[in-house]
């Protein structure tokens, strides 16, 4: 009787067990969103450029989205619509996949390869991992296959976009003989980042030179020309928020749209750096607030993240074209060899020239993306900065919170005004010809 006991004890406990690897699992926003946190702490880690980091945002998103849009009648692939970018494999057995599963394995699989501290993602991962394979082990498993699939289908699309081949380009060389021309910058002197930016192969627009701006002022120090007046601007701005103190509206616009990653902080002989997310992790933050205000599903949220990101990434192609072809000096160098050797800007200068302003160009291409995919008149509070002991701002819509990022590079003493003007025209424009030209959502 006992040995009848035991083995009716054993089979409970095997159906029991089976049953429990049985279970349905939801994938809900919160891990997607969970899963672009991780990055960008470990963007923040490696100290990835702004252009990089864009690069990092959109192929993730963009595999996400395709695995979505595969069986959701709401979207469409962006097969055809993105440059080069082919139709992803068909999954050959159904059965058992979870697609959004197998979206978000996806995405934080390319996420791995595109960062350095691997270990960071690969115990992300793995804590999903554990947690799916305990509720559904079968589920698990078949969508594991499918999203690395899908995830090696991407990378090798994504190996072809010429990023491989700039990182044995030349660096940027120095002009010292012209007084026009952009020199590094204190307190670490770094030399011009991603000079070959614009040689990356862009997403929706049809080349870097697509969305080329009108050329800067012409480098002048006589006192009637347009350079001469929008260097005093600089230069009386700053003066400005001096007399009134640290607590100027100005100087705490600038410090929360800062989103340098190259802070370096001297002490003694010491030197190192304060790590901040970039301009557009800043607004991916924004993305992820709009989506949580709205309660957006799984796919309406990588919907905004993908369409936002490939804004974003193109933005930066367009924008570092420009950069490296005016090669226009800083404020700070101008104003220290003809003004005032002591003066310094609010914000640290970042390591590349100055027209036009990448944060200008970013913001407006990517508050039109938002203003897309939530509408006009969105107000939201913004707390990316929270983290960073900055206080939350409120925003009545994305192209205001687009014109206070604009208008901090002036109030941080990093950019001219046709900079920060002609950018973020260009940025509209180029967000603009990006959410005309995809058509993701079948409405």
């Amino acid at each position: 009787m006992k040995k009848g006991i035991s083995l009716i004890a054993i089979v409970l406990l095997v159906l029991t067990s089976c049953q429990k690897r049985q279970e349905p699992i939801e994938i809900t926003p919160e891990e997607l969103h969970a899963s672009m946190d991780k990055v960008i702490e470990v963007m923040i880690h490696d100290i990835f450029s702004p252009p990089v980091a864009s690069r990092i945002f959109a192929y993730p998103n963009i595999a996400a989205y395709e695995i979505i849009a595969l069986k959701n009648d709401n979207y469409k692939s962006l097969t055809g619509q993105v440059t080069n970018l082919k139709s992803i494999p068909e999954p050959k057995n159904e059965e058992n996949i979870n697609f959004e599963m197998a979206a978000l394995i996806a995405h934080i699989d390319l996420n791995k390869r595109l960062i350095f501290s691997e270990d960071r993602i690969e115990n992300f991962r793995d804590s999903l991992y554990t947690i799916w394979t305990d509720k559904n082990e079968p589920v698990f498993n078949a969508s594991k296959d499918y999203g690395l699939q899908v995830a090696d289908f991407i990378g090798e699309w994504m190996d072809k976009d010429n990023y491989k081949e700039t990182r044995t380009m030349p660096k940027f060389s120095v002009n010292s003989e012209d007084p026009s021309r952009w020199q590094p910058t204190p307190p670490a002197y770094m030399n011009g980042i991603e000079p070959h930016w614009n040689k990356i192969r862009p997403f929706a627009i049809d080349s870097a030179q697509q969305f080329k701006p009108v050329p800067p002022p012409e480098f002048s120090m006589e006192k009637d020309s347009d350079f001469y007046k929008e260097l005093m601007e600089v230069y009386e701005v700053r003066k400005s928020m001096i007399e009134k103190g640290d607590k100027s509206e100005e100087i705490e616009i600038a410090q929360f749209w800062d989103c340098n990653p190259y802070v370096s902080v001297s002490r003694g002989h010491l030197m190192f750096a304060t790590k901040k997310i970039t301009p557009g992790a800043h607004w991916i933050g924004i993305t992820k607030i709009a989506s949580r205000k709205v309660n957006a599903d799984y796919a309406q949220t990588i919907y905004a993240y993908t369409k936002t990101s490939i804004a974003i990434a193109d933005a930066f192609i367009s924008c570092w074209d420009e950069k490296y072809r005016s090669n226009l000096i800083r404020p700070e160098t101008v104003i220290n060899e003809y003004l005032d050797d002591s003066w310094e800007p609010v914000l640290q200068t970042p390591p590349f020239p100055e027209y036009t302003s990448g944060h200008s160009v970013v913001s407006g291409a990517a508050a039109t993306a938002l203003t897309d995919i939530f509408g006009d008149d969105f107000a939201f509070d913004d707390d990316t900065e929270v983290a960073y002991g900055l206080p939350i701002r409120s925003f009545t819509s994305f192209n205001q919170a687009a014109d206070e990022a604009a208008i901090s590079r002036m109030y941080g003493g990093i950019h001219y005004r046709a900079a920060i003007e002609v950018g973020v025209k260009q940025g509209r424009d180029l967000g603009k010809f990006v959410v005309d030209k995809l058509d993701m959502t079948k409405r």
